[in-house]
Parts: structure tokens; C-alpha cells; sequence
């Protein structure tokens, strides 16, 4: 099951083991259950402290780690490959008594979380969202023991997972109840369960101190702007909704100079480890809600919170992104996560079979189209345009599916669906001015970004598109108030750009707190 590299890798983690661990599989005769046999086996294998033994369970295959004698462990219903290798590589790891790299306060919250959580998770081995959802729980099983988990693969599960209505993944129940879909991270889990978290996060981004640099944002323009703020000794925030930003979202890099190729999750944890190594104070799941520019030149300006906290900062640089574009049709509100997906790589293959469209002739409509193209049973593309916008190279490869239909020129006005899912869509087409419907199960939404800068309307200068205006040194309409990255007016939203516009928001933020006249900046600190 695991080749001869990966075997080796795989022994060295495992020496990390530090109490025995029993691998309790419960399997049948099928072939989906001798491969994890094989897998199981093939860990044992590798460590004098795991052993596997017999077990029987409600979903076959599956398996449990368990810490020898206790009930501390973590199921998995199906095969942790793919994406959940990792997933599963952890879960050894911590069962078997290995420490968490989370920070301590937020173990320390896990541990006295009071009540009783059954999460069940339903995951899909191309999800690069899902890892995340099953390592946080899985770990919050391991520290809690009033807290379970199971982590099942969705594709593998068909009719538990049509039973119960996922669309979606990563798709959480607890207790036998929906609690979430798509991406969260362990501190989003732990605030929503922990009712007092929200107020206790509140109070403590109260008591801070205003910073001279305060950044609004934390994707690759916002953590560049941070290391490059931090680095020149002056005092840095970063308050962000989650770290990482849209990066997360992404699957596959492939044009991020000097690296041939990596994937969003990765390079987001990196981004996060990088601003780490610098005295800067990040502030994760905290929206902004109002900003609120000085009055005078060098004064502090001010950033609400949605939780009523606020923060201050003596220049802010505002870095928060953009987020999927959304067709603002009847229906795709109400279907969302019931046949409107986002994201093909997640959700596709709870589509195997089926009939799905995908909006948009963009690179990021066609390769979609072209990846589900691979999965489902017939993809039909949507564009509003006369012709197809992706490059030539993608164009011919989905010219050459079998199972793809084009539609050009056609505006989609409506998602049709029977209450619990979607069953078609309406699109009209522009030339003729005709009324088609196409029935299918699935809606993949490709059609570009919008800015998240709704909060900054009445605060500084916006474009027609929402986009933050600035100058060519970040600057925004407000003196010591910059912005970088696909929120503002810059031309091209890549990630190396971003980066690059975050590192002269930083300086420039610098070269202005250092220009201001000494005698107002010593009254504005006294």
C-alpha cells in the first residue's frame, strides 16, 4: 500500500510515538477493505508501539486509533489517503501521546470545554479544505475526552451521504445535527462550541495597546506587509478574519516565482510560520466593521470591530482580499452548498455521474470544467461572452472532452432546484433573446472575484468595482492609511503581486510614520 520512500518517512515520524497505540479495524471482504488492511498493516509495521487488532463498527471499512487502555482515540470510515495522509500522520502522532504544536492557551481551552460532542466529519480525498476540519478535531478528540470524532470519505459512503443531504464538503455534524461546511480552522471550531470565547477575545483586543502599524488582512499582502513593518523595530498588528485569506481556498501554485509548484494550505501555514518569527501581534477571526480615519495627520486611526473591540493604529494598510464572485440570481442563496459549489476540487466528486454546469470561460471556469470533466457524467461551461477567455492551451484541452458542452453568449438567470437541492438552471441566450433550461445536480461558480471592502464605503476613495484607489506607493485617499492586494486597484490579483504590494505597503507605511514632524509625533504619543 505505501512505497519504500514513503514507508521510510512514515518510520521517522512514528518514532516520535510515545505510548502504544492500537489500530482497531473494522473490515469485510470487499476491496476497499483490504487496502486498508493493507495500509494498517503496513503501519504496524513500522513501529514496535502500534499494533492492529480486530473491531466492529457501524461503517465498514473503517478504523479507530486508540491510545492503549483509554477511550482517547479517532476514527477514520474509509481510506486517509490523498489530502488526509496528513491527517492521518497527526492522528497517529497524537493518540500516541505526541504534543500538538497549537498554542497553549488554546489547548488549555480544549481541555476545559464542558459538554458532550459527537462531530462526524465527511471529507473528499481531493479537498484541500478538509484537512484542516479533520486535524483540528480529531485533535480536539485527543485532548477532550468528552468530545469525539469520525472522519469519513464522502465518495466512499455514497448513500450516507445522500441520506443526509451533503452537497458539500468538508460538511460537519455534531451530535447527529448539520453544524458547518466548508473550511474552518481549530480556533473557529473552538469559538463556536466555547460560548464565552467571542466576549474573552473581545476583552483581551480591548486592553491592546495601539500599534504603529496596524494590517487589516491576512493573506500574502497582508503577512509580506507584516514581516517587512516588523522587521524595521516598529510596533505591528494583524487582525484577520482567518490567516492565510483566499490562499487557502487554493489548490494548486503553479507561477509562484522560484517554487515549481505547491498548494494553497501549504503556503498559507508557511505565510503564518514566516510572520511568526517577528514580534508581531496577529489577531485571528477578527472582522473588520468600521474604519475610522484620524482627523489629523500622524493621529491614530481607529478599526471597529464586529465584535464592538477596536484597534488603533498610527498607519493602518488594509489587505482583505477578495472572495468568489457570486451570480446574484434567484436560487443560488438557497442552493448553496445543496448543488452551488465554489470549489470544483472540493466538491466534485460527490458529483461522480453526474450532470453539472460551470459558470464562466475564465482560466479558472475551464480548468474546472476540464478537471469535473474527469468525474461527472457531462459538464456543460456557461460563459457570458461571445467566446471563451482562457488561455489557448486550456481551450483545446476542453475542446477535446467528450462529455463538455460550450455555451456561449448566455446570461444564466436562474438556479431551479425542489427545495432540497438543485435540479437545473435557466440561462437566456444574448443574441437571440431565448430562454433555455438545463437540467443537472451541480452549479460551479467561476466567474472572478469581488473586493471585501464593503466596511470602507464612507471611510476612503473606492473604485467604481469597490476596489480600494492607490497610488504607486500603496497610499490611499487618507494620509497613513495604505492598502495592497486584490482589494485595491492594482491590475493583475496573483499572489507573488500581492506580496510584492504588501512589502511597499509596509515601507511606505514606515517612510510615513518616520516623516512625521517630531514635535506632533511626541504629542501624539504623550
Amino acid at each position: 500500500m505505501l512505497d519504500a520512500n514513503l514507508k521510510g518517512q512514515l518510520k521517522g515520524y512514528l518514532a516520535n510515538i510515545t505510548q502504544p497505540i492500537e489500530l482497531v479495524a473494522s473490515l469485510d471482504d470487499g476491496a476497499k477493505s483490504r487496502e486498508l488492511g493493507e495500509l494498517l498493516n503496513d503501519i504496524a509495521a513500522l513501529s514496535d508501539k502500534v499494533t492492529v487488532v480486530a473491531g466492529v463498527d457501524q461503517r465498514t471499512p473503517s478504523f479507530m486509533i486508540r491510545r492503549v487502555g483509554t477511550d482517547i482515540g479517532v476514527r477514520f470510515a474509509g481510506l486517509p489517503m490523498g489530502h488526509e495522509f496528513t491527517s492521518l500522520v497527526l492522528a497517529l502522532l497524537q493518540v500516541g501521546g505526541h504534543p500538538s504544536k497549537a498554542a497553549q492557551d488554546l489547548i488549555q481551552q480544549i481541555k476545559d470545554i464542558d459538554g458532550d460532542f459527537a462531530f462526524e466529519t465527511y471529507f473528499s480525498l481531493s479537498c484541500q479544505n478538509c484537512p484542516d476540519v479533520v486535524q483540528a478535531l480529531n485533535l480536539m478528540s485527543v485532548l477532550n475526552p468528552r468530545i469525539s470524532h469520525v472522519a469519513i470519505d464522502g465518495a466512499l459512503f455514497k448513500d450516507e451521504v445522500d441520506s443526509r443531504k451533503v452537497m458539500a464538503v468538508p460538511t460537519i455534524f455534531l451530535n447527529g445535527e448539520p453544524f458547518a461546511s466548508g473550511r474552518m480552522e481549530l480556533e473557529q471550531i473552538v469559538a463556536k462550541i466555547d460560548s464565552g470565547a467571542a466576549i474573552r477575545a473581545a476583552e483581551k483586543i480591548k486592553a491592546q495597546a495601539p500599534f504603529e502599524v496596524l494590517i487589516v488582512g491576512g493573506g500574502p499582502a497582508g503577512a509580506a506587509a507584516a514581516i517587512y513593518a516588523a522587521r524595521k523595530g516598529i510596533r505591528t498588528g494583524v487582525a484577520a478574519e482567518r490567516f492565510g485569506g483566499q490562499v487557502l481556498d487554493t489548490m494548486d501554485i503553479e507561477n509562484f516565482i522560484s517554487v515549481s509548484r505547491t498548494e494553497g494550505p501549504k503556503l498559507a501555514s508557511a505565510l503564518e510560520a514566516h510572520v511568526k518569527d517577528y514580534d508581531v501581534e496577529i489577531m485571528n477571526l477578527q472582522k473588520a466593521a468600521k474604519l475610522i480615519p484620524s482627523k489629523q495627520e500622524g493621529g491614530y486611526h481607529e478599526v471597529v470591530l464586529e465584535n464592538g473591540a477596536s484597534l488603533k493604529g498610527r498607519t493602518v494598510i488594509l489587505s482583505t482580499g477578495a472572495r468568489w464572485r457570486q451570480m446574484g440570481v434567484p436560487g443560488e442563496d438557497e442552493y448553496r452548498n445543496k448543488g452551488v459549489a465554489y470549489c470544483p476540487h472540493c466538491d466534485g466528486p460527490l458529483y461522480k455521474g453526474k450532470r453539472v454546469a460551470v459558470i464562466g470561460g475564465g482560466n479558472s471556469g475551464v480548468e474546472a470544467a476540464i478537471d469535473l470533466a474527469g468525474i461527472v457524467a457531462h459538464v456543460t461551461l456557461i460563459e457570458y461572452d461571445s467566446q471563451l477567455r482562457a488561455d489557448a492551451v486550456l481551450q483545446r484541452k476542453l475542446a477535446s472532452l467528450p462529455n463538455v458542452k460550450i455555451i456561449t453568449s448566455a446570461l444564466t438567470t436562474k438556479v431551479d432546484g425542489n427545495g432540497e437541492r438543485v435540479t437545473g438552471l435557466s440561462y437566456k441566450d444574448r443574441n437571440s433573446g431565448i430562454e433555455h433550461d438545463v437540467e443537472l445536480e451541480g452549479i460551479f461558480v467561476q466567474i472572478g472575484l469581488v473586493p471585501n471592502t464593503e466596511w470602507l464605503k464612507d471611510a476612503i476613495a473606492l473604485s467604481p468595482r469597490g476596489e480600494i484607489e492607490i497610488d504607486a506607493r500603496g497610499e490611499t485617499s487618507q494620509p497613513g492609511i495604505f492598502a495592497a492586494g486584490d482589494c485595491t486597484t492594482v491590475p493583475y490579483k496573483q499572489i507573488v503581486i500581492a506580496m510584492g504590494a504588501g512589502s511597499t505597503a509596509g515601507l511606505s507605511a514606515f517612510d510615513y510614520l518616520i516623516r512625521l514632524p517630531a514635535s506632533e509625533e511626541a504629542a501624539q504619543a504623550a
